[in-house]
């Protein structure tokens, strides 16, 4: 699917939300929830992908459907029922701004950055939008396959556990991205340092894992620029 400039302001953020959804793999009927636990989104984007090369460009500026990809990420974060979306920003800040800008969405700068993904998860949690919340929905903004479908399946999951569980994307049984960690984790997420993530924290809170199948989706991110071809992406600047 090709959406062009043109197309992109027809449709309005709704309507490429619906085209943005429509893919290969069958997505199962969300069922009606409540909106409580509440859930917010944080969308990092501040690592310095270092595994593009010298003249691979950055891999959340490359091109999906017709727009960078940090920016479509975004979208379908908005897209989702999350309470809110926030985005950790750090290399290269400045480009990941402008193409997101006209967007609501609350923008965090992450200055330890090149310490590591921990910093942008301590960043994202401290964020004001997900103090009022139950869970925060950690996402990576490198995973082109996931969905608003998948978020809003992970956020239905975490609301019939009433917010007491962490939320898992799996593939095939496979554990993967995104995840839903409760707020009971914060303090355990504000002491984590270097380059972890979030597996490490799960695997050593302590709480239920409830896994919540996506299919490939949970399991593709594009760190390099055959990964980002392979996914049906064009690396920035070789458009």
């Amino acid at each position: 699917m090709h959406i062009n400039a043109y197309d992109i302001g027809r449709m309005g953020v709704g309507g490429l939300l619906m085209e943005i959804q429509t893919g290969s793999m069958p997505r199962e009927t969300l069922k009606e929830t409540s909106l409580e636990p509440k859930v917010a989104i944080v969308l990092l984007a501040a690592g310095m992908a270092t595994r593009m090369g010298p003249n691979g460009g950055h891999k959340l500026l490359a091109a999906f459907d017709g727009m960078p990809l940090v920016r479509r990420s975004a979208l379908i974060a908005m897209g989702s029922d999350a309470a809110s979306v926030t985005v950790v920003v750090g290399h290269r800040q400045d480009d990941i701004r402008k193409v997101l800008v006209d967007l609501p969405v609350t923008i965090i700068a992450n200055p330890a950055y090149p310490s590591g993904m921990a910093s942008s998860l301590t960043t994202g949690f401290a964020a004001a939008e997900a103090d009022d919340t139950e869970g925060v929905l950690v996402m990576l903004a490198d995973m082109p396959g996931v969905t608003t479908d998948d978020l809003n399946r992970l956020i239905t999951a975490f609301r019939e556990t009433n917010g007491e569980t962490i939320v898992r994307a799996v593939s095939r049984g496979k554990r993967g991205n995104p995840v839903i960690l409760p707020r009971a984790l914060n303090d355990a997420v504000l002491r984590l340092e270097g380059d972890v993530g979030a597996r490490h924290l799960i695997e050593t809170s302590g709480l239920a894992v409830t896994d919540v199948e996506i299919g490939d989706a949970a399991r593709i991110d594009v760190d390099t620029p055959e990964a980002i071809i392979a996914a049906g992406g064009t690396p920035a600047g070789t458009a």
